[in-house]
């Protein structure tokens, strides 16, 4: 009985983790993940409609704010410690995290 305090904690911290990017997410500034994005995503990713260069390789922003396959917890997750060798570890905050996946989700409307 002793090892059910340290399972309800462990899942204190994990449900903490999670309420963290859904009350962020409330008050994510959209016009700061664009900044974000356009400083260090653009030389890869297509970010605006209006931007004429980018890899063929990676997915628009488009596609991925549209995408059911990245939802907002996989993408947090993934650009918090992102694991393909093509993409960097930008070292984002979870509130950069926040305002990017704002901008981000607003090219799936």
């Amino acid at each position: 009985m002793q090892s059910y305090p340290k399972f309800a904690a462990c899942w204190g911290c994990v449900a903490a983790f999670v309420f963290a990017f859904t009350v962020g997410s409330a008050a994510a500034d959209r016009v700061n993940g664009q900044r974000i994005a356009v400083r260090w995503c653009a030389e890869c990713h297509i970010v605006e409609s209006e931007q004429k260069q980018g890899s063929d390789r990676v997915p628009t922003f488009a596609q991925i704010g549209g995408s059911k396959r990245f939802d907002e917890k996989s993408l947090a997750a993934f650009l918090m410690a992102p694991h393909h060798s093509r993409m960097p570890n930008l070292s984002l905050t979870r509130s950069e995290v926040t305002d990017l996946l704002a901008y981000i989700k607003s090219h799936g409307r």
